[in-house]
């Protein structure tokens, strides 16, 4: 079965199986690395205060402590961070964060996740007399920032074979090139050589919380860093959010760094200020970080409950929307939690959505968008912006994933079209929800042994999906989980006989009742409680047979 399910996803060489550090690629392959190296260097050994510029996003939170942290160990005595407020001063390294970073006495301006676009921000640095060291990983524009050095797997010219690291996947790079150039130096002579491996948990959250492809150099970021919270060896604030979730270390996996750690990092952005978070990954002991996890546990509640008002009006609106590049506005709707809305309207109907709510600034709009296989969105929006300059203030993104920015007044022009680009780059069979799945299991395999290897054969992610199974059974028993209702477990019975749990998240509208007989697209998973470890499913796709 593991034979199959690595096959489907591309990988049929023995030698992409092991997932050691050893065989990670070496950074020399970054463009601008050697310079970026140097640059830190300098700054460490004249003592001057480097200022890391961070992201209020997961990745941008765990690039940013990484940065921090790291570069203390390789001897940074003055390292201080700026991180921008999403209400009042968007994404990236903008003039005003540059203001921030100059007020804190900042030598040397390094960013992290963010400033391939920063063209003004970048200018503002450098007519103040500040160098500026961009370590980002999103797509280059037409122009690049006048920066000191740039290392970016996506900029041109890069010939790095992942183009896939995070934010904090190109920080740690940026460490490693740091520590060899230290290293050759002398720096270590008369002090420990640090192990930066240690950032690795933090590596692998920020990694698989930005949804980035886990090809074989993230996977083996993301299986070391889970090795290391499994171990016990996590920082004190990723023990802390991992227990207010109540999840057990020793079992978590990349979906718990997707869907329990992400979410609660993400709350202090969406909602605050992502300081809170950063000083959570930052914290040095048990009990600064158990308060912080609290915090950062009741925004995710807080921000659970308003995403769940939104999700129903965005539903309700969207039920009423013909077009196939869905834009969706309420007056009412929290800035900081549009991109989730448009993600859950995206999978109802599986179109491009963006979702847009007031800004803090009168009469402006902010967007966030999610797409659908076959429609890169950020490039989509390029084309509506060239079609009608003038129309988007700011746009900026990936494929899967993109915002923007307009005056309130444009909303109705921009949403006819983005229709209209999105009808052109979409055929009918891209609009066509498609399920694959690893096919049926047999008797034999849909077993507590299977998913035990399965768990063990991760980490899975983004371009390495979980496997997936089809099949058809017997509803035994339901019962509605959740305060309101909106989850439902099943106890069905298999084809070769006994039977197994099934959970069907948010499935309160698609119930089976017992009895019934139910065709399911689900993953399996080991249950664990009380010390017992039983088979589980978790259904993906459910239809009434």
């Amino acid at each position: 079965m593991l034979r199959r399910a690595y096959a489907a996803r591309g990988l049929t060489r023995a030698e992409d199986l092991p997932l050691e550090l050893r065989a990670l690629l070496p950074p020399a392959g970054l463009r601008g690395i050697d310079a970026a190296a140097e640059l830190l260097m300098t700054a460490i050994l004249a003592q001057e205060r480097i200022v890391i510029a961070g992201d209020y996003d997961a990745d941008g939170a765990t690039a940013t402590a990484v940065a921090v942290l790291g570069l203390r160990a390789l001897g940074a005595e003055q390292v201080d961070y700026v991180v921008p407020n999403r209400f009042t001063m968007g994404y990236g390294l903008s003039p005003a964060l540059t203001e921030m970073a100059l007020a804190k006495g900042a030598g040397l301006l390094v960013t992290v996740d963010n400033g391939i676009a920063s063209l003004a921000g970048v200018a503002a640095a450098n007519a103040a007399g500040l160098p500026v060291l961009i370590t980002d990983h999103h797509l280059a524009g037409d122009e690049l920032p006048a920066a000191a050095a740039i290392v970016n797997p996506n900029q041109p010219g890069c010939g790095f074979a992942s183009k896939h690291l995070a934010g904090v996947g190109v920080m740690f790079y940026v460490l490693l090139a740091l520590r060899a150039r230290l290293r050759a130096a002398g720096h270590f002579a008369e002090r420990s050589e640090p192990n930066l491996a240690e950032l690795l948990d933090l590596v692998a959250l920020g990694t698989v919380a930005d949804v980035v492809k886990l090809d074989h150099n993230n996977r083996i970021l993301v299986a070391q860093g889970l090795a290391r919270i499994r171990a016990g060896r996590a920082r004190p604030g990723l023990q802390a959010l991992l227990q207010a979730a109540g999840r057990v270390q020793t079992h978590i996996n990349s979906g718990d760094l997707g869907f329990v750690l992400g979410p609660r990092l993400n709350a202090a952005g969406r909602l605050e200020d992502m300081t809170v978070g950063i000083e959570c990954l930052l914290a040095a002991n048990a009990e600064s970080a158990r308060t912080l996890a609290g915090q950062l546990d009741s925004l995710n509640r807080e921000r659970r409950d308003i995403e769940a008002q939104m999700r129903d009006e965005a539903l309700e609106l969207a039920a009423a929307n013909s077009a196939v590049g869905v834009c969706l506005f309420d007056a009412g709707w929290h800035e900081g939690v549009v991109g989730l809305v448009a993600s859950r309207v995206k999978d109802r109907l599986h179109r491009p959505v963006i979702a847009f709510a007031r800004a803090t600034e009168d009469g402006v709009l902010k967007g966030s968008g999610r797409s659908i296989g076959g429609l890169h969105l950020r490039d989509a929006m390029a084309a509506v912006d060239a079609h009608h300059p003038g129309l988007i203030v700011r746009f900026g993104g990936h494929a899967m994933a993109a915002g923007l920015t307009l005056p309130e007044a444009a909303l109705e022009k921009f949403s006819q079209a983005f229709d209209a680009e999105c009808r052109a780059r979409l055929d009918a069979d891209a609009l066509e929800e498609v399920l694959e799945t690893d096919g049926e299991l047999q008797d034999a395999e849909l077993h507590l042994d299977t998913a035990r290897a399965l768990e063990q054969a991760g980490p899975w992610g983004q371009g390495f999906p979980e496997p997936r199974f089809e099949g058809h059974f017997e509803v035994v028993e339901t019962r509605a989980l959740g305060a309101d209702g909106r989850h439902i477990k099943y106890r069905l019975r298999l084809p070769g006989g006994g039977h197994v749990e099934a959970m069907d998240f948010n499935g309160a509208e698609r119930l089976v009742e017992r009895g019934g007989s139910v065709s399911l697209v689900y993953c399996i998973g080991v249950n664990r409680f009380r010390g017992a470890e039983s088979l589980e499913m978790r259904i993906i796709d459910l239809r009434s047979q």
